[in-house]
């Protein structure tokens, strides 16, 4: 199992506006995917800034592949983020998941 996570910043403004969007526009985007595990969506506000971090399961790189495309750290952005993130980090880090144990 892989574990890919994606980092972004909004105004803490539009942090509602843009975790709303991510509910119904992203959530449903991954899951959409054969091999998607999981999704999670963590918000840390912080002074005058909001960070998002989507943390998403899946069964290997190939169902990444049918997400992301063939440059697999390569982060994929709607065209909705412009209206929200205050940059485009242009990687997503992956991890191999050794242990997990759900709750």
């Amino acid at each position: 199992m892989i574990c890919r996570m994606w980092h972004g910043v909004t105004p803490r403004s539009k942090a509602d506006a843009y975790a709303s969007f991510l509910e119904q526009r992203a959530v449903p985007d991954y899951r959409s995917v054969p091999g998607n595990l999981s999704v999670a969506v963590l918000r840390r506000d912080e002074a005058e800034v909001t960070h998002f971090l989507t943390v998403t399961h899946w069964e290997s790189e190939e169902s990444i592949r049918a997400f992301a495309g063939d440059d697999l750290l390569k982060a994929k952005y709607y065209p909705e983020d412009q209206d929200y993130l205050l940059g485009f980090e242009p990687l997503v880090q992956h991890f191999v998941v050794t242990a997990i144990e759900n709750a």
